[in-house]
């Protein structure tokens, strides 16, 4: 049963900053304001109890935040820019095809509709230790992590723990690949610009926050850079429907070469040094791909049932470098 809160709505970006200085956008949201866009992973949160807000913050109505435009630095796509309209969007199919296939590809239709690209990025995760009001777990502010000696198949194998969640967000390694940039605003300051690959935080950097936002501040756009070459997203998952992906790997290649970023396998999108080192600004070939991916599984730790991710990283890789590079995808 959820606990009762106030529902404000607020009808500006000023406003909306305003209520919510000072809110902890990585808290737990108890005896403070929640932000709500499309509410996807709020009310989640609320019905489990993890959050336990005195008020919702509502920004739904600010729609000169839903936008996808090309201006002199790139593509801007506003927060609120729903993952169907992303999905829907030709200019990013034809120019960020990384980032199209991922939006288009989450979820089901429906979460599409309310989902926003803000809120993909600023999920909390979904590990079900964490998930569980009974499990005392690390992040909940106990003293262990129990995936460590439980059911482990659908967590992390790179990162080093302690805590050893996956980043939910579907779109976030195809932002990283991509190397774009959010903006995000807070009452009384400039807006600031965070490069994608920063703005997420690992569990032994911060154990209660899954990215670097300061409470009252939120994220009011993306910028994708104006010239990327070619890109990719390749996902695999248990079945095709409604499902959460097993690994994931999204690659661009832009002015200083490929990038490569592994999502589903760490806490945060996982930038591959080791493969992009091996791919460098070359052109890519079946073998090379083959190569990238052997590279991209390098420094895995897998757990005692996660194993079968090591594989999938080769394979993603490979998939998503031929995928970018026109060459097809090979089983």
């Amino acid at each position: 049963m959820m606990k009762a809160f106030d529902y404000l709505v607020a009808e500006n970006l000023e406003a909306a900053a305003g209520a919510y200085a000072g809110a902890d956008p990585n808290g737990n949201g108890n005896g403070k304001v929640a932000l709500k866009a499309g509410g996807i992973d709020l009310l989640d949160l609320m019905k489990q109890r993890i959050e336990t807000p005195q008020a919702i913050l509502s920004i739904d109505r600010l729609d000169d935040l839903r936008y996808i435009r090309q201006e002199d630095d790139g593509v801007h796509i506003g927060a609120l820019t729903t993952l169907a309209q992303m999905g829907a969007s030709d200019l990013l199919a034809q120019r960020y095809a990384a980032l199209h296939q991922a939006a288009a590809d989450t979820a089901t239709p429906q979460v599409r509709q309310r989902a926003t690209i803000a809120g993909n990025l600023c999920q909390r995760p979904r590990c079900w230790y964490y998930r569980n009001p009974e499990f005392d777990c690390l992040k909940n502010g106990g003293d262990r992590c129990f995936v460590r000696d439980g059911e482990n198949e659908h967590h992390a194998v790179f990162g080093g723990g302690p805590c050893h969640i996956l980043h939910p967000s579907n779109v976030a390694p195809a932002l990283v690949a991509l190397n774009a940039v959010l903006v995000v605003h807070a009452a009384e300051a400039e807006p600031q610009r965070i490069d994608a690959a920063e703005f997420f935080v690992l569990p032994r950097q911060s154990m209660f926050a899954e990215n670097v936002l300061e409470p009252g501040q939120i994220i009011t756009e993306i910028i994708l850079p104006a010239e990327p070459r070619h890109s990719a997203t390749v996902e695999v998952r248990e079945k095709q429907s409604f499902d959460w992906p097993l690994c994931t790997a999204s690659v661009a290649r832009l002015g200083g070469g490929w990038r490569i970023c592994l999502g589903a396998v760490a806490p945060i999108p996982w930038l591959s040094e080791p493969a992009m080192r091996v791919v460098a600004d070359r052109d890519i070939t079946a073998e090379l791909a083959a190569e990238a991916g052997e590279a991209a599984a390098q420094g895995a730790t897998p757990l005692s049932d996660n194993g079968y991710k090591v594989d999938l990283i080769k394979v993603v890789t490979r998939r998503a470098l031929m995928a970018a590079a026109g060459l097809g995808v090979r089983s």
